[in-house]
């Protein structure tokens, strides 16, 4: 199971009115929907769910849901935060089997820019992508994808086939796309004269 837990109470009042009467009870208001069943409306403690959000473990995670004595795996789908003070006012839970098949965006991160061929030379990673959209099992996803840039000159392109994924996981689109490319800078062209063509 996940290593996160969430003590969630029922709301009865829905709407702006019931979110607004959680939050002023020191709670942050959310919905548990899918697995096809009828939506619920739920609560969690503030401290708690500010906790167990800056782990950086609750959004795209399978997570526990404990109401009383009933355990239910989730993925906190979305959470929305106050305009001014970035404090946590709403979240969106699915309920899932811990193997069910789902799609899910998981973020994409580079390492070894400093020993990267195309950069040392002066060129720039444009980031295409920035997640990938993963069909896997829900006990299955993945943290992050890495991309090695040690190896990569400038006009490289980085397309998803570059990137080990775990047993089990694929994209949910299936193509080669592109994440990321080791472009030319405006500084290192100019330095070559006329060599450079348009791409």
């Amino acid at each position: 199971m996940s290593e996160i837990i969430l003590n969630v109470e029922l709301r009865d009042r829905a709407g702006t009115g019931g979110a607004r009467e959680t939050r002023r009870s020191g709670k942050v208001p959310g919905v548990l929907y899918g697995g096809g069943k009828a939506p619920v409306n739920i609560s969690v403690k503030s401290n708690e769910f500010r906790k167990a959000l800056y782990t950086g473990k609750l959004l795209g995670h399978l997570v526990t849901l404990q109401y009383g004595e009933e355990k239910q795996s989730v993925i906190a789908k979305a959470v929305q935060f106050h305009a001014v003070t970035d404090e946590p006012v709403h979240f969106d839970l699915y309920r899932v089997d811990e193997h069910q098949l789902i799609k899910i965006e998981v973020p994409v991160h580079f390492k070894n820019h400093e020993t990267s061929v195309g950069l040392k030379k002066g060129g720039t990673l444009e980031i295409i992508r920035h997640t990938v959209e993963l069909a896997c099992p829900a006990d299955k996803i993945p943290e992050e994808l890495v991309i090695d840039l040690a190896g990569h000159d400038i006009g490289d392109v980085i397309r998803i086939s570059e990137v080990k994924l775990p047993e089990g996981v694929k994209t949910a689109m299936d193509r080669d796309f592109v994440i990321a490319n080791v472009k030319a800078s405006a500084a290192s062209q100019s330095g070559e004269g006329d060599t450079t063509t348009e791409g």
